[in-house]
């Protein structure tokens, strides 16, 4: 289906570095092309443009927009989210959304990964002290920063540093002139190895499910559509919270497969019973 086609990536930040090797090689693309699409049109990390939609929607968008810009019917696009963990409140979480979309054979597979490797982080600080103990903390200079007056104050803003003396520069005229500086973390991919380690996580579980296909139509991208708990617990046979099986289906004509024992047990230890360790 995809072997000696052209490929799309839509990207500004360099995201073609993880992506390309991986898509190229597992599914036989000829050549990879890089969108001319300026995808923060839809949305920056530093604020200047809010995204005004999901991220599920907005990684569609920037794909199409990014196929209609280069006439190509075959793309990738990524998008990523950072904040508070949804499961471990107090961790940051990156988020990343990327999606293959195919016009010619009318295919679109998203894949979804959420992960506490992240260094996002953001501080208004009013001393050369603060700023120094934060990069730090952030892996700086490998990891980028962002400075500019507060929080939602755009009036001068430095982006994409990752040079100490450039760093305590910005600074100094920040400071000179409001008094405080709030410094960020640069979530660009090209400025932050951690976010480009997700990202091609993100890639390898994408190509995993356009290999996974469908035994009824072999439609790519058949794939976990639900988790079912229930794993009996060894102790007292009772369901736990547990998974007990996987359900696999079909996007295409919607066939679905239960695949029980996922983790490859049958049986849960009683630790995570509620009857037997409450």
């Amino acid at each position: 289906m995809f072997a000696g086609r052209n490929l799309l990536i839509a990207s500004k930040h360099k995201k073609e570095r993880v992506i390309a090797p991986l898509v190229v090689e597992a599914l036989g693309i000829k050549d990879v092309f890089i969108s001319d699409f300026d995808t923060d049109s839809l949305g920056t990390f530093s604020g200047e443009i809010s995204r005004k939609e999901d991220p599920i929607t907005t990684v569609r968008n920037k794909c199409l927009k990014a196929m209609e810009f280069s006439n190509c019917d075959l793309a990738i696009a990524n998008e990523g989210s950072f904040g508070p963990h949804p499961s471990f409140f107090f961790s940051a979480a990156n988020e990343e959304f990327i999606v293959l979309i195919d016009q010619k054979n009318k295919l679109e597979i998203i894949e979804r990964v959420i992960s506490t490797e992240t260094n996002f982080d953001a501080k208004q600080i009013t001393s050369e002290e603060e700023l120094l103990a934060f990069c730090e903390k952030v892996q700086f200079p490998s990891h980028a920063v962002i400075l500019r007056p507060a929080e939602n104050d755009y009036t001068e803003i430095f982006k994409g540093i990752q040079d100490i003396h450039e760093l305590k520069e910005a600074y100094k005229l920040l400071v000179s002139h409001y008094s405080t500086v709030y410094i960020e973390t640069d979530m660009r991919a090209h400025k932050n190895p951690s976010r480009m380690k997700v990202i091609e996580e993100a890639t390898k579980n994408l190509i995993e499910k356009i290999k996974s296909t469908c035994p009824i139509c072999d439609q790519p991208g058949f794939s976990i559509s639900n988790a079912q708990p229930g794993l009996p617990c060894k102790q007292c046979h009772l369901p736990t919270k547990s998974t007990l099986s996987h359900t696999y289906s079909c996007i295409g004509c919607g066939h679905q497969q239960e695949k029980k024992y996922p983790h490859a047990k049958t049986s849960e230890d009683p630790m995570y019973c509620d009857f037997c360790n409450p």
